[in-house]
Formats: C-alpha cells, sequence, structure tokens
C-alpha cells in the first residue's frame, strides 16, 4: 500500500533548513526531547538501560523513523525527558557512535548516521548464530533481515509486460505524455475490473495516480482543511494517518476487533455509526479487505452498514483495495474471486475507493487509481496538478498488460505468499508459543500479540539482533497496540527462515 510500508522518515522532527555543521557534520533537523520520547515509546524492557536506549534509536534509524543528519537531543535533556541519568544517555551516545550510526562534534551535539556502506539488504550475509550479542549488535545494515517492508520481488511475467507496453508506447509518442487523468486504456480496464467485480463503473470514474499513497494524498489535500476529523481504525495503515495529518485533519480512532483470546475480530457497524453522529468527520479512512494490519476483511453486512451509515450522514468514505486481491485462502487461479468492492452498486458519491498494482504485482509500479464520482475525479485531477501532474505512461501501459493476464499473475503471486505464510507462522508456532499470531486469510502481514506491552523495546532489540519489525503503536493514534508488533512475510523463504531465530533471542532479552 504503500511506496514504502516502513515508517516515515523523521517522525517528530522539526525541519530545519540544511546547513554544514562543523567539520563537515550536516545537520538537517532537530529532534526534540518530546519527540524522542513519543519515538522511542516504551524502550526499557530489561537490562543495561544505555543498551536498550542505543538499540532503540537504531531501530529507529534503520526502519526510517529517523532520518540520517538528525542531531538528537542534548544527553542532558533527553535523560531528564526520559527520567533516566546523564550516564545513561551518555553511554548510549557513545555506544551510537561505536556502531557507527551517530557522530559527535562540538558546537553540532550527536547527529545520527548511517554506517558507511550501510545500504540495507535482507538477502545479504549475516553474523552466526553463535556469535556473541555484542558481535551480532555491531552487524551493518547490509546483515539485516526486513519483516517491516510489505513488498514482494517481481512476478515472472513482469518484465513481458514491460516489453508489450513498449510495443503499445509509440502510439504515445506523437502527444505531449501528459494524462492528468491516466491514459485511456488504463482507465478502461480499471473501470472494467470495478464492473466485473459488482459495481458498474465508467472510464471518467477513474483517476489514475502514482502510486496508492499518492491517491490517499491527493484526497486528503483535496477533501480535508485545518482541524477537520477524520475516522480511521486502530490499528491502520501508518502513512495514510500521516497524510492525513499533513492535510490539517484531527484523527478520531475506530477500534478493530484484533482477534485475540477470547476476542472476536469484528467490525463494529453501530459504533461506527455513533462515532459518525458524535464528531461530524469529513472524511473516513478504511481497509475492508486484508486490513493492514490485523488481516481482517469487513463481511457482506458490515459493508452494507457502511454504505448506508456513510449515505445518512452524508461523509466521504475512502475503501483502500491495496491489498484486495491477495486472497491466500481461495484458490490460486481463482483471480476474480474477491470481495466486492466496498462501493457496492457504486451509485452512491460517499463511496470513494482506492486501488494499486503495487501489492498485487510489484511495488516498483508506481501505479495507483481512484474510483469516484465524475466531479470528485475531476477535483483530484486539479489537485494532482500541483504535485507531479500525471504518472508515467510506460508504467501505465504496463500495468494494462498486467490486468490482462492478472490470473496467472495472481496465481503465482498467492501461491508464494501462502507457502512464506505458512512457513513464518509455523515457525512462530515452534519458536514463540506463547505469543498469539493470527494466520490471516490474506494480505502481507502478521499482527503478533506478545501477551505484554512491550512493542517498542522488542522492535528495538530485534534490531540489534539484525531483523526489523514494526511496533504496533506505530499503527494507531494514540499510542495503543504496545502488545502488538507487525511481522510482514513477503520476503524469501530463505529470509524468514533465518528472522525467526533473531526474534527468539530478541524476545529473551527484553523477557530476561
Amino acid at each position: 500500500m504503500t511506496p514504502r510500508e516502513t515508517l516515515s522518515p523523521a517522525v517528530g522532527t522539526a525541519p530545519r533548513p540544511v546547513r554544514p555543521g562543523p567539520a563537515g557534520l550536516d545537520v538537517h533537523r532537530h529532534l526534540s526531547p518530546a519527540a524522542a520520547v513519543r519515538l522511542l515509546g516504551r524502550w526499557h524492557a530489561g537490562g543495561p538501560a544505555y543498551v536498550a536506549l542505543a538499540d532503540a534509536v537504531r531501530a529507529a534509524v534503520l526502519a526510517g523513523t529517523l532520518a540520517p543528519h538528525t542531531r538528537l537531543p542534548s544527553e542532558r535533556d533527553l535523560a531528564a525527558a526520559l527520567g533516566v541519568s546523564r550516564t545513561t544517555t551518555a553511554a548510549a551516545y557513545a555506544r551510537l557512535r561505536e556502531l557507527g550510526l551517530a557522530r559527535s562534534r562540538t558546537g553540532a551535539g550527536t547527529v545520527v548516521v548511517l554506517p558507511h556502506g550501510g545500504r540495507r539488504r535482507s538477502g545479504a550475509r549475516t553474523t552466526g548464530g553463535d556469535a556473541p550479542a555484542g558481535a551480532r549488535a555491531a552487524a551493518s545494515p547490509v546483515d539485516l533481515a526486513d519483516l517491516s517492508q510489505a513488498t514482494s520481488a517481481a512476478p515472472s511475467g513482469l518484465h513481458a509486460a514491460y516489453a508489450r507496453a513498449l510495443e503499445r508506447l509509440p502510439a504515445y509518442l506523437g502527444e505531449g505524455g501528459y494524462e492528468p487523468y491516466g491514459v485511456a486504456a488504463l482507465r478502461e480496464a480499471v473501470a472494467a475490473r470495478f464492473t466485473a467485480r459488482g459495481t458498474p463503473t465508467e472510464p471518467d470514474q477513474i483517476l489514475v495516480t502514482t502510486g496508492a499513497q499518492h491517491a490517499i494524498t491527493t484526497l486528503a489535500t483535496t477533501l480535508l482543511g485545518s482541524g477537520d476529523r477524520a475516522v480511521v481504525q486502530s490499528p491502520t495503515y501508518y502513512h495514510a494517518m500521516e497524510a492525513l495529518r499533513r492535510a490539517g485533519a484531527r484523527l478520531v480512532a475506530l477500534p478493530v476487533g484484533r482477534g485475540g483470546p477470547g476476542e472476536a475480530a469484528a467490525f463494529d457497524v453501530g459504533l461506527f455509526e455513533s462515532t459518525l453522529r458524535q464528531v461530524s468527520p469529513r472524511l473516513v479512512y478504511l481497509v475492508p479487505d486484508f486490513h493492514n494490519p490485523t488481516g481482517y476483511t469487513l463481511t457482506p453486512d458490515e459493508r452494507a452498514g457502511v454504505r448506508e451509515a456513510a449515505a445518512r450522514h452524508r461523509v466521504t468514505v475512502v475503501g483502500d483495495e491495496t491489498l484486495t486481491d491477495l486472497s491466500l485462502d481461495t484458490p490460486p487461479d481463482a483471480a476474480d474471486d474477491v470481495a466486492p468492492p466496498l462501493a457496492g452498486d457504486g451509485a452512491s458519491p460517499y463511496l470513494v475507493t482506492v486501488g494499486s498494482a503495487s501489492k498485487s504485482f510489484w511495488g516498483g509500479l508506481r501505479v495507483g487509481w481512484v474510483r469516484a464520482h465524475p466531479e470528485l475525479v475531476a477535483r483530484l485531477a486539479r489537485t494532482r496538478q500541483s504535485a507531479d501532474i500525471a504518472t508515467a505512461v510506460l508504467e501505465q501501459l504496463a500495468v494494462v498488460e498486467l490486468l490482462g493476464e492478472r490470473g496467472a499473475v495472481l496465481a503465482e503471486r498467492r501461491t508464494a505468499l501462502r507457502a512464506q505464510r505458512d512457513l513464518v507462522c509455523g515457525l512462530l508456532a515452534d519458536a514463540l508459543p506463547d505469543w498469539h499470531v493470527p494466520v490471516p486469510a490474506g494480505g502481507l502481514s502478521l499482527w503478533a500479540g506478545l501477551g505484554a506491552p512491550l512493542a517498542h523495546a522488542f522492535a528495538a532489540a530485534a534490531a540489534a539482533e539484525g531483523v526489523l519489525v514494526n511496533a504496533g503503536p506505530t499503527f494507531t493514534p494514540d499510542g495503543s497496540s504496545a502488545d502488538r508488533v507487525r511481522l510482514t512475510f513477503s520476503r524469501s523463504r530463505e529470509d524468514l527462515e533465518r528472522a525467526v531465530p533473531r526474534l527468539v533471542r530478541a524476545w529473551e532479552r527484553v523477557t530476561a
């Protein structure tokens, strides 16, 4: 669902003009003590405090939440904000410098950097499991197994689809190349797909965007103003929340049943309607199919309840269908055996759908779309003019080809993802039996229950052991779900098999 499904860079930082610091140490932004507290969460679950603090900062850097060239709070200020001694923060900063993740200069303070040559690559050779903890902790980013990013390798037919798209391209070269609404062939193909799924759609109801994230951001910019309320599921897709916040919205959480022990996963339509009545939001953002991160799919009755409530309260509901194609418990060749669109018969002007080629086909295809009333489509097209004007033509033509052969492509994708899901769920059940890990019927991730509010500390310890995961509070508007982590299973079998023993070691560290 994202251009990149990890956390956005420099969360909670105050942008500053780029300027060179002393001795060439560039400082682009400053992390305030309050922002550091929010970023690190409950970082200390046991063991030496300075090690846990350094691990938490390292996890934020490697996951992309804390951008390079960010100046950290002073040792004294951070110690006061976290309620620890200055000795602890000083030792943590010293450890970060030893790991190549920070530099300090007089007058510039301590600044986050990436280790030299530290390009993250999940398939790299790793430090052996018998190595001392300190040796493993010093592993460079190239040794990381990444279970934080929900992206898969390209399908085998992608290259051929691009080749056929190139054959189509000459027909467009005599024109200017700007298609603000998208090329006609793709709008027609997407509209036909909606119609086949039970929602009659015309091409003028489709706007092609540069990925689903661009679609969500364009909707937020067009429909929201400063102080407007927006209802989101909690937990939900992180980057959608960020897009709504940047548009000025105040987020209102709608709890999602997590399917834990004694808890049924469900969407409470009555609570949804009560929320609309009480807060009068301008926009609602939902993930109806294989919800990110819980994996829940709305039932037909729940979908009907959402449509009826949206009409009664005259509020725009955005259904994010980025994961809809990734049904893993249906026959792998049943490309059209997916849930009907949240938009129903398509007649309501309040139901808007976002889709994307990124999860169904490949993350490198930066092509998404919005299905909406033609008047809203026109407004969105005007809004995008200040951002990217239009989506690249060749990529759109490649998606036309992939949609035409989606049966074979999705069969390959589903078969691989099902095997990866079953593998990691089996490994976790054997290695960490006290965790609660519901097996999702589709999507790309697991919403694992730890049984204790240790998500931030565990994510930090996991990064120190060489694997990236997302702490549960990241996906909530209010910092809840501290007992959950999100683990993606979209990586290769080899990556998953070497990641689980590291998760075990990380869990042992935080529960020792």
